[in-house]
């Protein structure tokens, strides 16, 4: 492995990849920013976001007999 690095210089090869991955976080964000399901910028008001609804059954007094 170590002649892997023998080939590039580990300064440049670091910057080179944390620029790339930022880069590509941000296309992805913007992505997702672009459409209407992932858009968290732009929340639909109207729009009710997957509320649950708890219920407790009813305990009667015959099924304890």
């Amino acid at each position: 492995m170590y002649k892997v690095w023998l080939l590039f210089d580990p300064r440049r090869a670091l910057v080179a990849l944390s620029v790339f991955l930022f880069v590509l976080a941000l296309i992805i964000h913007f992505i997702l920013l672009s459409t209407d399901r992932f858009n968290w910028l732009e929340g639909k008001p109207g729009q009710k976001t997957g509320q649950v609804e708890q219920t407790i059954p009813a305990i009667h007094p015959s099924s304890f007999a």
